[in-house]
């Protein structure tokens, strides 16, 4: 019998929290038991694998950044949406780190990712699309605009995280700079 309270979900939220504390690769699923105060082969009641529960935070993990985002540029466009976007992905990846880190890999099918995962990836990316709409991009143009955007602040985000900024100067006047120039990158608004 499944232990009172230990769901799905639940083990779902615990390996968030433990990613966020200690890195999505050093989550094991012992850890992850132990948390949840039962035995390891209980929570195969719950999951599959490591890869799966991996996948599970994977897929909620850009559920949730893809609707900050979506808060974020609700009544935006242009340059200002950009901004807010880029924003919101940057300090929701410094306060969920190791979910942060389940959102980078593209899941696709072929390769053994569930129709969620997918549809979660490409619901972020629409958005990111729907906002560079405001630019005039569409078909490659707007591949290529989503892909730089996602490198600028990927490389931004992970420098930060792993104390790559030593420097005196202000960080967030560093990153304000560099999602001003993306936008200026950008076909005139």
């Amino acid at each position: 019998m499944a232990r009172a309270g230990v769901t799905k979900d639940r083990v779902a939220e615990e390996a968030e929290q433990l990613a966020d504390e200690v890195g999505l690769e050093s989550v094991t699923l012992a850890a992850v038991a132990g948390r949840l105060g039962i035995k390891l082969p209980s929570l195969y009641k719950h999951i599959d694998s490591l890869g799966g529960l991996r996948a599970t935070v994977g897929e909620r993990a850009t559920r949730e950044l893809t609707e900050v985002m979506v808060r974020a540029t609700a009544g935006k466009a242009g340059p200002d949406a950009v901004s807010a976007l880029a924003h919101a992905l940057r300090d929701w990846a410094r306060a969920h780190p190791g979910r942060y880190a389940a959102t980078i890999a593209a899941p696709r099918v072929s390769a053994g990712a569930e129709p969620g995962q997918v549809q979660a990836a490409e619901d972020a990316v629409g958005l990111i699309f729907d906002v560079l709409a405001g630019f005039g991009l569409g078909g490659d143009d707007a591949v290529d605009a989503t892909r730089g955007l996602r490198a600028v602040l990927h490389g931004f985000v992970a420098l930060e995280a792993a104390g790559g900024f030593g420097m005196p100067a202000d960080v967030d006047r560093s990153f304000d700079r560099l999602v001003a120039s993306y936008i200026r990158s950008l076909p005139a608004y």
